[in-house]
């Protein structure tokens, strides 16, 4: 088949691409390699996609529907995967009209051109953070979702609603996944593994929110890459599905795990833990195991070790 798959030079979105082109299909990869963190990042996690034949590259804005209109009528894609958007909670905070223009308005494009031109199956990236600051765990698709605590999860959760829309309207399969915490190489630079990592490499102090007992669902990246293909290989008329791994562990677990790789102690400044920062997340993914038959396999352990693999060879640059 061949998928548009945006966000194709990110984290997860070059795992993805990477994935399909292993097995013979073709991927049309759009990105805009913006510079919320180092674009030459997203050039190196494209290294291997850009080897490959059925790999095509537009370096495009998901706002630009006049854009994405020309790639899509010239490509004649058999299925949407969009994991493109804006990302980041703190930084939503700070330009929350970006955050809807990006990950609200550039999915209402990408759906009216699959509708436009006959696209039935769209996957779309959604996110744990739609959950808020609910205790009571695991987060089932069923939970109420009324109060999104910052301008990203209310975004994601906008998203999620167009999705069913267009659903219900147009008649197109729509797929919402949310992730939970994925991490590994290739890891964004805001992110709480990377940072935990590098500061204490760099010898400079770890800013946490709260005691570094908050825990999280943190689900390898090439767990949620399998829940993907399996979204974009089995079309449904309109789900939510929660991505994650099922097992939490603390913010301070990773930092432990840290300091062991690297030989030597976190200093830490400890911070007020902000109302936007959950105290959990924690995944209930009997119904990916039922639609998906998915089952995440990487332990906290092996992820973390191939994480700072990565991070030895080549995630310190840029």
């Amino acid at each position: 088949m061949k998928v548009l798959l945006t966000g194709s030079a990110g984290f997860i979105g070059s795992h993805v691409a990477e994935a399909l082109l292993a097995r013979g299909d073709e991927v049309v990869g759009v990105d805009n390699f913006n510079d919320y963190y180092n674009p030459v990042r997203k050039e190196r996690n494209l290294r291997v996609a850009c080897t490959n034949k059925n790999f095509t590259l537009y370096r495009t804005d998901l706002r630009n529907y006049e854009a994405l209109e020309t790639i899509i009528k010239h490509e004649r894609p058999d299925k949407i995967c969009h994991l493109a958007g804006m990302a980041g909670v703190r930084y939503s905070l700070k330009y929350p009209l970006l955050y809807e223009e990006v990950n609200v308005k550039g999915t209402q494009n990408l759906l009216e051109l699959a509708r436009l031109f006959g696209i039935p199956h769209f996957v779309m990236a959604s996110s744990s953070s739609v959950y808020g600051g609910r205790t009571n765990v695991p987060f089932n698709e069923e939970d109420r979702v009324d109060f999104p605590p910052h301008p990203y999860a209310a975004t994601k959760r906008a998203a999620e609603l167009l999705g069913y829309t267009y659903s219900h309207v147009f008649d197109l399969k729509v797929t919402a996944l949310r992730f939970f915490t994925v991490y590994g190489p290739r890891n964004r630079p805001d992110m709480a593994v990377y940072l935990f990592t590098n500061a204490i490499d760099r010898d400079v102090p770890i800013n946490l929110f709260g005691d570094g007992s908050a825990r999280r669902d943190w689900t390898f990246v090439l767990d949620t890459v399998r829940g993907v293909i399996a979204s974009l290989d089995r079309p449904f008329n309109y789900e939510i599905i929660n991505l994650g791994n099922s097992n939490t562990h603390t913010e301070m677990d990773f930092i432990r795990a840290a300091e062991k790789a690297l030989g030597k102690p976190a200093l830490i400044n400890y911070l007020e833990r902000p109302a936007s920062e959950p105290l959990i997340t924690f995944a209930d993914i009997s119904k990916a195991r039922r639609l998906l038959d998915f089952e995440p396999v990487t332990t906290f352990e092996e992820g973390y070790s191939r994480f700072f693999d990565w991070y030895k060879s080549e995630g310190r640059e840029g």
